[in-house]
């Protein structure tokens, strides 16, 4: 096993948690995650739901939350690498990078949709970024505009595969195609091909992580030997006792069965892997789920028209109101049967690296 290095940073352990949103990877896991010596990222997305001003204001009480999410970490892991997730499909992205760079962030990941502007967006700010691809032709996109317009390239690649939970990278139908591992293993080593071309150009390294369905240490080690540098994982820390979502959220995955698993779709119309229950069976019957006042979170989301508010669903996951919640995913969320500790669950991933 050796360390993760981006530059001047390093992370003793090359397991990254995955930014998970609403309000499941906040600064309470990442910074646990960060202590252990991987590095614990703080989801974005509408993070600051808890702030009082949230309704009337949500843009002014996220960039507030971003500050105190991020100390929160950073007093749990002093010396870790802590960083932030952020879904170039959110209204204000430019505010928000902004915000974690101030902030401190030590490592932007940014995905739901390509970030090409994201390094024009941070400027000569010493902070890492990784933008998230899911297939070759996505990473053939990035580095390219990266290359051309900024004359640079990545400090890391996120890969994220099929089997990750949330909103997923890839039509319908590729789903199916990438579901087999050994098929998808093929898509990886011609997104590290793409890379390679690159590191040879600018002379430096650009370390990949691959994410989506790793959850034990035989699948982080079937990850490594495909290539990659670090691993990406979010589901298997949904259930540790210092995940920042209600208990009753991290029990749905406790409960869950195998069929239970299942693609949705979500209300901007793109896949998504989340548990079945209630809220999902009233949408797939036609029914057309009452909102609160728009919060304005997506880039593509019209209020009038859209079957229930995915604001309002994931910010029940998080809170525990699991009759009403989005409840999002990894494909292998099943296999969770015990609450674990952040520890426990890196000395576990990490035992055949």
């Amino acid at each position: 096993m050796k360390p993760l290095k981006m530059g001047n940073i390093e992370a003793k352990v090359p397991i990254i948690q995955g930014g998970m949103g609403i309000g499941i990877s906040l600064g309470g896991l990442a910074g646990a995650v960060a202590l252990e010596g991987g590095i614990g990222i703080i989801s974005a997305a509408q993070i600051g739901y808890r702030e009082p001003d949230f309704d009337t204001d949500t843009k002014e009480a996220n960039l507030r939350a971003i500050k105190k999410e991020y100390e929160k970490a950073r007093n749990i892991a002093p010396e870790g690498v802590i960083g932030f997730n952020l879904m170039v499909a959110m209204r204000h992205y430019e505010d928000y990078v902004r915000a974690a760079v101030e902030a401190g962030a030590d490592l932007i990941v940014s995905g739901a949709g390509l970030p090409t502007d994201l390094p024009g967006l941070v400027g000569d700010a010493d902070v890492k970024l990784a933008p998230i691809v899911s297939t070759e032709k996505s990473a053939k996109v990035i580095l390219k505009y990266w290359d051309k317009k900024y004359k640079r390239v990545p400090d890391l690649l996120v890969i994220e595969g099929p089997h990750a939970g949330g909103h997923l990278g890839f039509a319908r139908e590729k789903l199916t195609e990438f579901d087999d591992f050994s098929v998808y293993a093929k898509e990886v080593e011609k997104i590290l091909a793409v890379a390679k071309g690159y590191e040879e150009q600018y002379g430096k390294k650009i370390p990949a992580a691959l994410g989506g369905g790793i959850d034990t240490p035989e699948a982080a080690r079937d990850a490594f030997l495909l290539g990659v540098d670090a691993v990406q994982v979010a589901t298997r820390f949904v259930t540790t006792e210092e995940c920042d979502a209600d208990n009753r959220y991290k029990n749905a995955y406790l409960e869950a069965k195998k069929e239970d698993i299942i693609i949705v779709k979500s209300p901007v119309g793109m896949p998504g892997r989340a548990i079945n229950n209630d809220l999902i069976r009233r949408v797939a019957a036609g029914e057309r789920i009452p909102h609160s006042p728009c919060h304005r979170c997506l880039h593509r989301c019209n209020p009038a028209q859209i079957p229930y508010c995915i604001t309002d669903a994931l910010i029940h996951a998080a809170k525990g109101e699991l009759e009403d919640a989005l409840l999002f995913c990894g494909a292998n969320a099943y296999k969770a049967d015990r609450i674990e500790t952040v520890k426990e669950v890196m000395d576990d991933l990490k035992k055949l690296l």
